[in-house]
């Protein structure tokens, strides 16, 4: 029934229990024991003895359709908590489809999908004795059942806001009488009992590993961001070369600048006329409406062009940053330009820049972006672009290779008869310019290496464990959809 929480609503699963599971329980399990209080020898099949033969092969039938129900429902509970430790950075990245447009639970997960058929046909071919695998079922369910009374208990008492006397009473009763079972079940563990303890400390470890090297990760990226002071030292043109274009840099961070981002133009002195640094999250809503995606944020001084974009998905948004997502990505940066513009003229000083503010931006039509747009077949090219004949053959290859459709060429102009603030303006044509040069996806390819001065037990974590499980899960790039043809990965060690 937990499991199929994320399924149905808790009112349908409520009136089934109460109405229909409940009582044939109880009338079952009644059944059983008035035919074994006559029948003490037939204890071992005891509910097929107890029912008259002539109905043996329909409840056989029953039986069996409700052995699939039940192994589907394990199915469908291991993808919701995988889901779950995804969302908690405590398991590799794996695929997740959405099956339902509605409800946010129905999920599946291929390789986890995969892993439950070998380990199945494992423990199946493996032991070849139900009796043993009875043995594995019963102590995995009634330590579910213990480790849940206890987590019950601290939900009657941090999520209720009930006496904790209440919780204390709860866990008592229900625990001491679990416990007991519990306990009784531990003489089982020499005969298959050892199965489920022993594949929960594998998952644990692996959960456990990849949550302390993604953790330490985030750390290093959290504690050795770009100052600002750098970057104002550095100038309008931060020290090297501008090159036509729009760099996309991934990070994680919501705030500041990643260390990514000076490894880079250390080792190579030379980036885009634009920056914008995209922090991609997920939150747990079916869609994120267009105009509610984007949070667009400035960092630095107007005249250094980098900003920052928040773009938040549902979790049945389809994540391809395409065309389209450049094009709304242009469109959020324009707008916010725009606003902010407004905002400062109220105030008497353009120069002024709310440097750590993020706004929503609207993006469902190009009104107040200060930016017409036009398919890019209507009449010539409005700019040139930087693009190499090359480079353009190279893109539309791509396309034509990847299966994909072929989507809408749209051009961007700044709007004529608009009453522009003469730097919005220029501000606006920059951008512009840097967007029929081409678009650039710069994510970090990262290796995590324990410090030498690390013990035993991390440098085992981090160097092999937490590496084996890095090379071995879906890239971020592939994660997030990025255009290979346009993805520039940045190598980096991080010293943990």
């Amino acid at each position: 029934m937990f499991a199929d929480l994320g399924h149905f609503t808790a009112a349908s699963i409520r009136l089934a229990f109460v109405g229909v599971i409940y009582p044939c329980l109880v009338l079952q399990y009644m059944g059983q024991a008035a035919f074994l209080s006559k029948n003490m020898s037939d204890v071992h099949d005891s509910f097929y003895l107890s029912i008259p033969r002539t109905v043996f092969w329909p409840m056989f039938v029953l039986a069996s359709l409700a052995a699939i129900v039940g192994s589907q429902s394990i199915i469908s509970a291991t993808f919701s908590i995988v889901k779950q430790c995804l969302s908690l950075g405590c398991f590799p990245r794996v695929k997740v489809v959405h099956t339902s447009r509605w409800i946010y639970g129905q999920i599946y997960i291929p390789e986890i999908n995969w892993i439950l058929m070998v380990l199945c046909l494992a423990v199946t071919v493996g032991f070849r004795d139900i009796n043993i695998i009875g043995n594995a079922y019963g102590l995995a369910c009634i330590t579910v059942m213990f480790v849940t009374t206890w987590l019950m208990a601290l939900v009657i008492i941090f999520v209720w806001k009930k006496n904790i006397l209440l919780a204390l009473s709860f866990l008592v009763f229900f625990g001491s009488i679990e416990g007991a079972y519990l306990s009784a079940s531990f003489i089982k563990v020499p005969q298959g009992g050892w199965t489920p303890i022993a594949l929960a400390f594998v998952f644990m470890f692996i959960m456990y590993v990849w949550h302390y090297g993604t953790r330490r990760k985030y750390l290093f990226d959290l504690q050795n961001k770009v100052s600002m002071k750098w970057i104002l030292t550095l100038g309008p043109s931060l020290g090297i070369v501008r090159v036509p274009g729009i760099g996309l840099i991934y990070t994680e961070l919501v705030t500041g600048v990643p260390a990514i981002f000076s490894h880079f133009v250390t080792n190579l002195p030379a980036f885009h006329q634009i920056l914008v640094f995209v922090c991609v999250k997920s939150v747990p809503v079916p869609y994120v409406p267009v105009d509610e995606r984007y949070l667009i944020g400035r960092i630095g001084p107007r005249q250094y062009r980098m900003y920052r974009c928040i773009v938040r998905y549902g979790y049945k948004d389809v994540q391809k940053d395409d065309e389209n997502f450049e094009n709304h990505l242009v469109m959020s940066i324009a707008k916010f330009i725009q606003m902010e513009a407004e905002e400062a003229a109220s105030s008497g000083s353009y120069e002024s820049s709310n440097e750590g503010r993020m706004a929503v931006i609207h993006t469902t039509d190009a009104t107040g972006t200060g930016l017409i747009m036009r398919d890019s077949n209507e009449g010539t090219s409005l700019t040139r672009s930087s693009k190499s004949e090359t480079l353009q053959s190279l893109q539309s290859i791509y396309e034509q290779e990847s299966g994909g459709l072929s989507r809408r060429r749209v051009r961007f102009q700044v709007a004529e008869e608009e009453q522009i603030n003469p730097q919005v303006r220029d501000e606006l044509s920059d951008l512009l310019e840097a967007k029929e040069a081409g678009v650039a996806y710069i994510i970090g390819h990262s290796y995590v290496k324990a410090r030498k001065n690390s013990n035993f037990l991390k440098s085992f974590a981090i160097d092999y464990a937490y590496s084996f499980l890095r090379k071995n899960c879906r890239g971020p790039s592939v994660t997030l959809h990025i255009p290979h043809i346009s993805l520039i990965e940045v190598g980096m060690i991080y010293y943990v």
